[in-house]
């Protein structure tokens, strides 16, 4: 950030006093004004039809023509199973009942959180929305595991099929870090329950 959204000035990087990391500063007397930045919260949903889940192939960037689960950015004023059902209706023309919190994964170096629910299907009907190519229901055998869009997204799935498999379904919670050279699209993956 070069200059204030609130007043026009210059800002700076310092620490403010009583904090212990760089913020942006306005430098202006009259403004001062602290630019707090913090992590993207991304919200979707695992839907599940019988033994199948719908999956999305990417019609925008980053990951285009990936598969991935209906997912995207949190909004203001909304709750993150708010926001997991408007993701699902705005990339799978799906109207989904949320159930409950399965996956929460922290990616510290995009500084992004993921937050992903189970939820069922309130009619039969779902088909491609604007950031979808297509939409399928596929079931585990059929999960294109090398086209995945997001890591996170792979462990989520993988974790969904390992406790359906168990008979039981609970919370996981992780963290993710990049394993090698900038870019590389392998994790590692710490769990935190």
């Amino acid at each position: 950030m070069s200059f204030c959204p609130k007043c026009g000035s210059i800002v700076e990087q310092a620490i403010p006093e009583g904090d212990n990391r760089l913020r942006d500063i306005c430098t202006s007397p009259s403004c001062g004004k602290i630019h707090y930045q913090n992590p993207r919260v991304i919200t979707g949903c695992i839907v599940e039809s019988e033994e199948k889940i719908l999956f999305c192939r990417r019609a925008i960037q980053p990951r285009y023509g990936l598969w991935t689960l209906p997912a995207g950015f949190l909004e203001n004023s909304e709750t993150i199973s708010e926001g997991a059902a408007r993701e699902t209706m705005e990339e799978a023309n799906a109207d989904v009942e949320v159930i409950d919190l399965f996956s929460v994964f922290t990616l510290a170096h995009i500084n992004q959180v993921y937050m992903l629910f189970r939820a069922t299907l309130k009619t039969p009907h779902f088909g491609p929305g604007m950031e979808s190519l297509e939409v399928e229901l596929l079931d585990e055998s059929q999960v294109p595991w090398d086209q995945l869009a997001f890591a996170a997204i792979t462990e989520t799935m993988r974790l969904y099929f390992a406790d359906r498999k168990a008979g039981g379904f609970r919370t996981h919670i992780g963290e993710m870090r990049p394993i090698g050279e900038p870019g590389c699209r392998q994790y590692e993956t710490l769990m935190l329950n």
